[in-house]
């Protein structure tokens, strides 16, 4: 099984601050890289977005789009994954000269890696939108888990209010008091979002 990860540059000369990105299911890298590529500011950072590692066609189009697991093997697939990001960051610090802060961003499906992959490798924030924080990592972490924006639409049907409040008391227990960002709209990003993730990586910067 290969992976792979998308990568946009800043313009300006290294060193450069990392935010490491998740696309949701039925996604790819190049879906979540784009809405990384729209939050204001985001091009000061070295972008990188993960391709979950298991593809498959979309129905219509047939685009090849991906899911990071199922119900199936999951133990296993989250081991492999957690993994899978480690290598990710190994081989970009390589192949980049990068500098603090790490920042992990998430959506949907990807934001439950994000958090796993805070909770494995120390970063300096996460950015996670109409996402759960999975048991896996409410259970405790191998690092301590960041500051957080977490996002949701306030017409979102998966994910509910009632899910971000629990998720809310969820990284409270991690001793993490998270900031959250309630937009107009539903499962999707909005520039409303992408304003606030702004101005967490702004204070990030300074």
């Amino acid at each position: 099984m290969h992976g792979r990860y998308l990568v946009r540059q800043p313009a300006a000369a290294p060193p450069w601050p990392l935010i490491v990105g998740f696309h949701g299911y039925g996604e790819g890298a190049a879906d979540h890289l784009g809405e990384l590529a729209r939050i204001p500011g985001a091009d000061r950072w070295l972008l990188i977005a993960v391709q979950a590692l298991h593809p498959f066609y979309t129905r219509n189009d047939e685009r090849v789009v991906a899911s990071w697991m199922t119900r199936l093997d999951r133990e296993h697939a989250i081991a492999d994954n957690v993994a899978y990001i480690g290598r990710v960051l190994g081989d970009v610090r390589r192949r980049y000269t990068t500098c603090t802060p790490l920042v992990f961003s998430g959506f949907s499906q990807g934001g439950a890696m994000a958090y796993r992959a805070a909770g494995h490798y120390s970063a300096e924030g996460l950015i996670v939108l109409a996402a759960d924080v999975p048991p896996d990592v409410s259970a405790g972490t191998e690092a301590p888990v960041p500051p957080v924006l977490m996002g949701r639409g306030n017409q979102d049907p998966w994910y509910t209010e009632a899910r971000q409040a629990s998720d809310t008391r969820a990284l409270e227990g991690l001793g993490v008091h998270p900031e959250v960002c309630v937009f107009d709209g539903g499962h999707v990003w909005t520039q409303s979002f992408r304003d606030t993730a702004a101005n967490m990586l702004r204070r990030l910067l300074v």
